[in-house]
């Protein structure tokens, strides 16, 4: 008798370690539709720059503000054409206004009320370079500082360059699909070949991913004070590289 409960404290025992022991079944994901976004990037060294260069005359006069800017400008640009002829030049932003005398103020605090006459004028224009000789780039800025002021400098990418490192970048954001699909589909318990790719967004639209950030805006052009007539130091300039980026979302469902 004494066996018997031993034998049936023992399946008992047994019985409970068992249950423990057995593990938590998975949830059922036969037909479940997962949405996977991926994300892929390429880099390239710039092999571009868009330089504006500037000119601002001042002068009670405004037809002498506006032909020392005119005469000075139609130098800037034979510079940078005999310095740089494959460059591409647009001239821009040419603008003219008053300048005005501060407002007299009176004891009481209060403006004197006089006609706005204007003191003199301010006479500005712009210059936009585009060129692919990077090499030549110092060189170029040196001497065309010698009549106008280097404003501002941007490097990138040629169109020709940005479309031919499309494939790679499309290329390399599939790949990262196909590889976290894999990570899901481990994770869930399923074969990847149990997966069936219903559809790839590659504009990565809609409320999956964020959207890319909005480019910069401009840097406001800063008007400035013609340098003298002089021998300029060549500035120095590192081109950098820029970096590609593609984002995709795909839907799967499992089978």
């Amino acid at each position: 008798m004494n066996m018997i409960k031993q034998l049936a404290a023992a399946a008992a025992v047994s019985l409970a370690l068992g249950a423990h022991a057995a593990p938590t079944d998975a949830l059922p994901t036969t037909g479940t539709l997962v949405v996977v976004p991926a994300y892929g990037e390429v880099k390239h060294a710039n092999d571009q720059a868009v330089v504006l260069l500037a000119i601002e005359e001042s002068d009670k006069d405004k037809a002498a503000a506006a032909s020392r800017v005119n005469t000075k400008m139609k130098q800037g640009l034979e510079i940078v054409k005999k310095e740089d002829p494959q460059a591409s030049l647009k001239t821009q932003g040419y603008y003219t206004y008053p300048v005005y005398p501060e407002e007299v103020v009176v004891n009481n605090g209060r403006q004197a009320r006089q006609p706005r006459v204007p003191t003199a004028w301010r006479v500005g224009q712009y210059l936009e370079v585009t060129t692919t000789s990077l090499d030549k780039l110092p060189k170029t800025v040196a001497a065309a500082q010698k009549v106008l002021t280097l404003n501002s400098i941007n490097f990138g990418l040629t169109p020709d360059t940005t479309k031919k490192l499309d494939d790679q970048r499309i290329a390399a954001t599939y790949k990262n699909l196909n590889e976290r699909i894999a990570s899901i589909a481990n994770a869930m318990g399923r074969k990847v070949n149990d997966a069936v790719l219903d559809t790839v967004d590659f504009e990565g639209s809609g409320n999956y991913v964020q959207r890319e950030a909005a480019a910069p805006a401009p840097a406001m052009l800063m008007r400035m004070k013609t340098a003298d007539v002089a021998d300029v130091a060549e500035p120095s300039f590192e081109p950098g590289e820029t970096t590609l980026q593609m984002q995709l979302v795909g839907k799967v469902r499992f089978k």
